[in-house]
C-alpha cells in the first residue's frame, strides 16, 4: 500500500482549465495549505500536516506538475510560471471553501508559495518559505556557487530536449542523488516513502524540468518587475533556512528582509528536507507563524 498522511482524506479538484490537483485534507480550523519542493510530493508533510490538523484544517497538494496532479504540456512560459502554479493554490483552497488561508512551502513549494504572498495579499494571511531564496536572489548568488551545489538548476534551465532526454535516462538516480545528499538524516526518508517520490518522478520529468526552467526565465521577470514596482509581502512571514548562505557568502535574511518586512529568520540545524527530518521544529515554527 502507498503511503498516505494518517487521517487526511485524498481529493482531486479542478483548478485552472485542463488541470486539476490532487490534494490530502485533514483536521478543522483555520485553514493552512502546505507546499511540498523538489524531488518530492505532498507527502513530505505527513508528520507536520498531521499535528497541525488537531486544530486547523490542512490542505496538501501536489503541484501542478507533480505528483497525482495533472502535468500539462509545455506550451509557453506561462504554464509552469510560478505566477500560475501560486494561482492554482488559491483556486484549490477557494474550491475547499477558504477565501483566506496560511500559506507554506518548502523548496519548489516556498517560491510557489513566494509568489502567492506577493499576487494574492488579500488571500495568503500568513507565509512560511522553507529552505529557499527568492528566485531572482537565488540565481544570483548561484553565480559564485559551486557546480555541486547548484548543477541542476543550469542543467533543467537549458532549452527544451536535452535535460529531459538525459534525466529521463536515469530518473531514479538522478532524484535519488538529491534524497540521499540533500538529507542530514537518512533515516528521515524511509524506503516505502523514497520509493514513493521517485515512481511519482519517473513520469514528472517533463513538468519537473518546465518547473525549473520557468524559474530561470519568467519567473525571473516577475521578481524583478515586483521588485522594481515596490511590491512587498505585506503578511507576517517566516522563513527556516540551514546556514548555507554563510558558506556561499550572502546574507539570506537580508535577502528575505528587502522582500518581507514582517520577517522571522530562523537557521534550523538540520539537512534540506527539514519538515521530514526536524518536524517538531517546524511545526511549532508555524503554530509560532499563525500567532502573530
Amino acid at each position: 500500500m502507498a503511503p498516505a498522511i494518517t487521517g487526511f482524506d485524498r481529493r482531486r479538484v479542478p483548478v485552472a482549465e485542463g488541470v486539476s490537483l490532487n490534494a490530502a485534507v485533514g483536521g478543522s480550523g483555520s485553514p493552512v495549505v502546505l507546499l511540498h519542493g523538489f524531488p518530492q510530493t505532498h507527502l513530505m508533510w505527513r508528520h507536520v500536516a498531521a499535528d497541525l490538523a488537531a486544530d486547523h484544517t490542512v490542505i496538501c497538494p501536489d503541484l501542478r506538475g507533480y505528483g497525482d496532479s495533472d502535468k500539462p504540456g509545455e506550451t509557453g512560459p506561462d504554464v509552469y510560471s510560478k505566477r500560475t502554479m501560486a494561482a492554482d493554490i488559491v483556486a484549490l483552497a477557494r474550491a475547499l471553501g477558504h477565501d483566506r488561508f496560511a500559506l507554506a512551502g518548502h523548496d519548489r513549494g516556498a517560491l510557489v508559495a513566494f509568489r502567492a504572498g506577493l499576487d494574492h495579499p488579500e488571500t495568503i494571511t500568513h507565509l512560511a518559505c522553507l529552505d529557499v531564496l527568492p528566485t531572482l536572489d537565488m540565481w544570483d548568488a548561484m553565480r559564485g556557487a559551486s557546480a555541486t551545489v547548484g548543477f541542476h538548476l543550469f542543467l533543467m534551465a537549458q532549452p527544451p530536449g536535452l535535460p529531459e532526454t538525459m534525466i529521463e535516462a536515469s530518473a531514479d538516480a538522478f532524484f535519488g542523488h538529491f534524497l540521499d545528499v540533500w538529507a542530514n538524516d537518512p533515516a528521515a526518508i524511509p524506503a516505502d516513502v523514497r520509493g514513493a517520490y521517485l515512481e511519482a518522478s519517473r513520469p514528472a520529468v517533463p513538468s519537473i524540468v518546465a518547473d525549473y526552467r520557468a524559474s530561470a526565465g519568467i519567473d525571473i521577470e516577475h521578481d524583478r518587475a515586483g521588485l522594481d514596482a515596490g511590491v512587498r509581502l505585506r503578511m507576517p512571514v517566516s522563513v527556516l533556512q540551514q546556514d548555507w548562505g554563510a558558506a556561499l557568502g550572502f546574507d539570506a535574511a537580508a535577502l528575505w528582509r528587502r522582500w518581507a518586512p514582517d520577517l522571522r529568520h530562523t537557521t534550523v540545524t538540520c539537512g534540506h528536507f527539514m519538515a521530514e527530518e526536524a518536524p517538531q521544529v517546524v511545526a511549532k515554527a508555524l503554530r509560532d507563524l499563525l500567532e502573530r
